[in-house]
Parts: structure tokens; sequence; C-alpha cells
């Protein structure tokens, strides 16, 4: 495991719990199968992951741990939460930031144009924005509803499109929900992202309830549109409060 990982969960904003839990779960993971970094340079990390799925069936069937990790108490929560910690790992090895928005692809000669600069730095700072979203939120997720609890652990959960941004539970009637944000406004690709997460999570959670919440600061007409015969989506708008005071 690389030194500056840590380094990385707290620049994602990652509160400190998640982080310890993080780098436990990554030293496990290498502890019964070895340095990741070789593993990523070699192309087996992927191997490793697969080896950590274990279903809702296999899980029914009283199927044996198919990992070499041991462990102790329920089979399917334990290596889910080192698959997602692979996974967040190998995020980070790839540079990926704390947010699903792609990179805008700049083309051209090392030095970049003014217009390119202005829209690389908007992305950063589209980026940094999501961050402290999904850290606020995480604290304030009463917000988005009073019967909601956060489930994930501190961290966006690993399917097989993505990673969710915060997954809850309704007590209100036990449904899983997914909750996925954007700084911006969001499209038609956000709807499709968030329905891709939600049929992952029902896939994986058979039996289960599934209701997802897209959150933005704004919506386009197509994304509206397409919410509107979803009944188990629903979007929310969110806004900034600024709050000024003297300088003591």
């Amino acid at each position: 495991m690389k030194q500056d990982y840590k380094t990385w969960l707290e620049e994602q904003k990652y509160d400190s719990g998640t982080i310890t839990a993080q780098l436990h779960r990554v030293g496990r993971v290498e502890k019964y199968y070895g340095d990741l970094d070789v593993h990523f340079a070699n192309g087996t990390l992927q191997n490793i992951i697969d080896e950590l799925n274990y279903s809702a069936e296999d899980e029914r069937r009283n199927k044996q741990n198919p990992s070499k990790i041991k462990t102790v108490g329920n089979i399917r929560n334990n290596l889910a939460s080192y698959k997602n910690a692979v996974v967040r790992y190998r995020k980070f090895l790839t540079g990926w930031e704390r947010s699903d928005v792609e990179a805008p692809v700049i083309l051209g000669p090392a030095s970049l144009s003014a217009p390119i600069e202005a829209e690389a730095e908007f992305f950063r700072q589209k980026l940094s924005l999501e961050r402290d979203m999904q850290a606020a939120l995480r604290l304030r997720i009463g917000q988005l509803g009073a019967t909601l609890s956060i489930i994930d652990d501190g961290a966006e959960r690993s399917v097989d499109s993505g990673l969710i941004d915060i997954t809850c539970t309704d007590s209100k009637d036990g449904a899983l929900v997914v909750i996925e944000l954007k700084a911006g406004k969001a499209d038609s690709r956000a709807i499709g992202q968030i329905l891709g997460y939600m049929g992952d999570l029902a896939e994986e959670e058979e039996g289960r309830v599934v209701r997802g919440i897209l959150v933005a600061h704004e919506f386009d007409k197509r994304s509206r549109s397409a919410a509107r015969v979803v009944p188990t989506l629903k979007l929310m708008r969110y806004a900034i409060d600024f709050r000024f005071e003297p300088e003591e």
C-alpha cells in the first residue's frame, strides 16, 4: 500500500473513522494476497476483487468463504467491506477523485490555452464541491428524509456499474436508498447512472425495495421528464446558504 493513500483519503473528505477502517481493510487484504500495488501493475487486482464477491444467493446456500481472508461473523458483510476497500484503493491508483464527473478531455500541446485552463479549473472546483456536498450530507442525512440512515460505513459502496455516493436504508419501509450527488445541472446521463446503481443494488439485495434520490443544483428538461415515469426515483435540489460574520 502506498504511503500517500492516507493523504488521498483525507483529501477526498472521508472522516477519520472511515480512513482508519479503509487503511485497515486494505492492509488485511494485503496480508492474505500480497502487495496490491504489485497486483495492480501485473493486472491481477481484478482477480482479487472477483474472489471477494459473495452474493445473497451464496449466503442463502450457505456457501463457504471463497476468499483467502479469514472472517468472523457474517461472510457476506465482511467480504463486501474488503471488496469495497480494494475497489477504492484501485480508484486511488488510477487517479480517481471522489466524484463521478468525467474529466474534460484536453487535446493539443502541453501548454494549455486560456479557455482550456478555465475549463480545467472549473472541473477542479466542481470536484471539490461534490466532495464537500457528500461530506456535509453525511452529517445531515435527515434533511433528505427523517427516516433515512446511512449504512455504507462512511464510504461509497461498490456495485457493478460504479460507486454509489451514499447508501441508506429507510426505517419507514425497510427500503434501500441510493443517493447520487451532482454539483451542477443533472442531465439524462445522471438519470441513467443512478438507475444503473439502483438496478445493481436490487440484484445484489434480492427481495429488497430499492429507491433513488438524485441531488443536484438543477435538472434539465429531459431528466425531469424521465424521473416522472420512475416512481422510485426522487429529484432533490440543493442550495448553498452563505453566512457572514464580522471578524473579531
